[in-house]
């Protein structure tokens, strides 16, 4: 695509970076901007590098915040002796959307997957691990995507916890297999968060 500007063409090509955005979505998303006033395009900017300057990861959980310990964490309202596993923020995003769940999260930042190269040492599991072995959880709800993935996540982590003899459970499988957590609709993942199962009934029956 020739542009007739190298700024432009810069800016075309920052934003065709995203994730889901081609050349074209860029230049119309650029184009826009141009016809902003500058007040408008400093609050832009300023809002941009506001997120990377200022939003921290929470101390406790991963969730991102605006300081130490996240809104979630620092909530008395909340069961925190339930955590509910993720992979990564949006799906607290998704889970909070059902407004079915009253526990904190714990997020992993990915999930095993050899074929990418990421390993269980590339994840947030030894925090997790250490909440449970002090005894800071009653209950460890598993809510990764259905997928190859996502199960081996939890299956090791599983191994991991089962000498404490912590409850685990898992989403019921209104969530359909393969997909991502946070692709699933609010009415149907609320669901499958109330309906929880055993996650030994998982395995069991294989």
């Amino acid at each position: 695509m020739d542009l007739p500007s190298k700024y432009l063409n810069e800016a075309v090509e920052q934003f065709a970076s995203l994730p889901s955005i081609g050349k074209r979505s860029a230049l119309r998303l650029v184009l826009d901007l141009l016809k902003r006033s500058p007040e408008e395009i400093d609050r832009f900017s300023n809002a941009i590098k506001g997120i990377k300057e200022n939003i921290i990861y929470c101390e406790s959980c991963g969730n991102i915040s605006d300081n130490k310990i996240c809104v979630i964490c620092s909530n008395p309202g909340r069961e925190h002796r339930i955590v509910c596993v993720v992979e990564d923020i949006r799906d607290i995003m998704a889970i909070e959307a059902t407004r079915s769940f009253k526990g904190i999260y714990h997020v992993l930042g990915g999930v095993i997957s050899p074929m990418d190269g990421q390993g269980p040492e590339d994840l947030n599991i030894p925090s997790l691990i250490k909440k449970v072995d002090e005894g800071e959880v009653d209950e460890i709800i598993f809510a990764l995507s259905s997928t190859m993935e996502g199960d081996t996540t939890n299956f090791y982590i599983y191994k991991k916890i089962s000498p404490t003899h912590t409850k685990v459970t898992t989403l019921s499988r209104g969530v359909s297999v393969g997909s991502e957590l946070h692709y699933a609709d609010e009415l149907t993942l609320g669901r499958s968060i109330l309906q929880r199962l055993p996650f030994e009934s998982t395995f069991n029956k294989n």
